[in-house]
């Protein structure tokens, strides 16, 4: 068995004269969580409709879980969990009689059906209102019944397109946390298309980052950062003035440096040492009282990646 669960080979989809996805080659390692990152219309959803097998490519190839999305898309949807633009929920049932429905479309027997439904109910801690109608529930908690829908028939495979998209911040955090923990404790491969930079650190192993249809850049999330180049030092004291930072921006190893709220920030050249930067501002009287170090955040790295695609 091959240790990919998506293989992509220059796969390019046109809407007549619209081109939504160009030559896009990818892997995905079977038992990963990969996010798909770009803007809206950047192509995430088009590409989740090529892998389910909903659409068929102007050009190029795609398999999930080792089946052919032109040839054998039923095998890839009875063998995968998907949650697109709509919940597919019915919001006069209640979560259990959404959950019973779908797993008789399964054709789950009832014993197994009753007994996952209360295992995903219990795990996003909805067992106890199992009963009542989704009409008087919040967004998140629809939203929870939805993930659990598409992990009801023990997936391989999961499809998330922007799960927590018009949510507020708390309600982002629980739901984030429970794809966590249900990923991890189901073994599932999930691909998840999002913009929540903070969702992609916190949820995927390896992330992709998508533009006009066109993959920019691929690799974890750490390697993303690393290969962005961009280091950076927070320093937090007393007295920056103005010409400490002149002083600062004069010196080699040192591309950029500004003072935002009562602490410098200064962009580095890779492989700069803070000790003498550190030493010439102790020289012109500031009181140090910590120093940070670290590469730029992932959404730093996306920014930049759209402007110089953009360029």
């Amino acid at each position: 068995m091959s240790d990919a669960a998506v293989r992509i080979e220059g796969l390019t989809m046109d809407f007549g004269k619209v081109r939504a996805l160009e030559d896009l080659s990818l892997e995905v390692a079977r038992g990963s969580v990969f996010g798909f990152l770009g803007p809206n219309g950047a192509g995430k959803t088009t590409t989740i409709r090529l892998l389910l097998g909903l659409l068929e490519p102007t050009r190029g190839k795609a398999e999930v879980l080792g089946f052919d999305t032109r040839e054998k898309a039923h095998e890839i949807r009875c063998r995968s969990g998907a949650l697109l633009e709509h919940a597919g929920l019915y919001e006069r049932l209640s979560a259990e009689e959404n959950l019973e429905y779908y797993g008789e479309i399964h054709r789950m027997p009832t014993a197994k059906r009753r007994e996952r439904i209360e295992e995903l109910l219990t795990s996003v801690g909805l067992w106890e209102r199992r009963r009542e109608p989704l009409k008087k529930w919040s967004r998140g908690m629809r939203q929870k019944v939805a993930v659990a829908r598409a992990l009801l028939h023990r997936p391989e495979m999961v499809f998330l397109d922007e799960p927590t998209a018009g949510f507020d911040p708390s309600s982002s955090a629980a739901l984030r946390d429970d794809l966590a923990s249900l990923a991890s404790r189901e073994g599932v491969t999930v691909f998840l298309c999002t913009h929540n930079l903070f969702e992609a650190e916190r949820l995927c192993d390896v992330v992709g980052v998508i533009r006009r249809g066109k993959l920019v850049a691929v690799g974890s999330p750490d390697e993303l950062r690393a290969g962005s180049g961009d280091e950076r030092a927070e320093v937090i004291g007393q007295g920056f003035g103005e010409k400490m930072l002149r002083m600062l921006r004069e010196r080699a190893e040192v591309r950029s440096a500004e003072i935002t709220n009562g602490r410098v920030t200064i962009e580095l050249e890779e492989k700069a040492k803070m000790a003498p930067l550190v030493s010439l501002m102790v020289q012109e009287g500031v009181e140090i009282e910590e120093v940070r170090r670290g590469r730029a955040s992932l959404e730093e790295v996306f920014l930049k990646l759209m402007e110089e695609e953009k360029r």
